[in-house]
């Protein structure tokens, strides 16, 4: 099972750097960073939702294989950060726009 939870684990905050690869870059250029390197997160986006949805996927597996084993008791609340972390990287995707504009009107 601890395989299962490390995969999700992994799998969650992978998610939630490819959903903020987009959002990330602008806020490095609010702070001073510069621009020119931000070509290289187009491939990266471009994957965003299927690393989104493998995510999700590994973190809906974890959560079933620990309530077949019966250790969802003892696994509960790191299965929680786990889904939390999946589920930030989604609101980031879907309100990515809305960031960058916020960002973008703070430059």
């Amino acid at each position: 099972m601890r395989s299962y939870l490390g995969v999700s684990y992994f799998a969650s905050f992978s998610a939630l750097a490819v959903a903020s690869c987009c959002v990330l870059p602008l806020a490095f250029m609010l702070l001073g960073a510069g621009g020119s390197w931000l070509a290289i997160f187009g491939s990266i986006a471009a994957v965003s939702y299927y690393a989104l949805a493998f995510a999700t996927a590994m973190v809906v597996l974890a959560w079933l294989m620990s309530h077949k084993s019966g250790t969802i008791r003892h696994l509960k609340w790191k299965l929680s950060a786990s889904t939390a972390s999946t589920a930030l990287a989604w609101v980031i995707v879907f309100n990515e726009t809305r960031i960058n504009d916020y960002i973008i009107l703070r430059m």
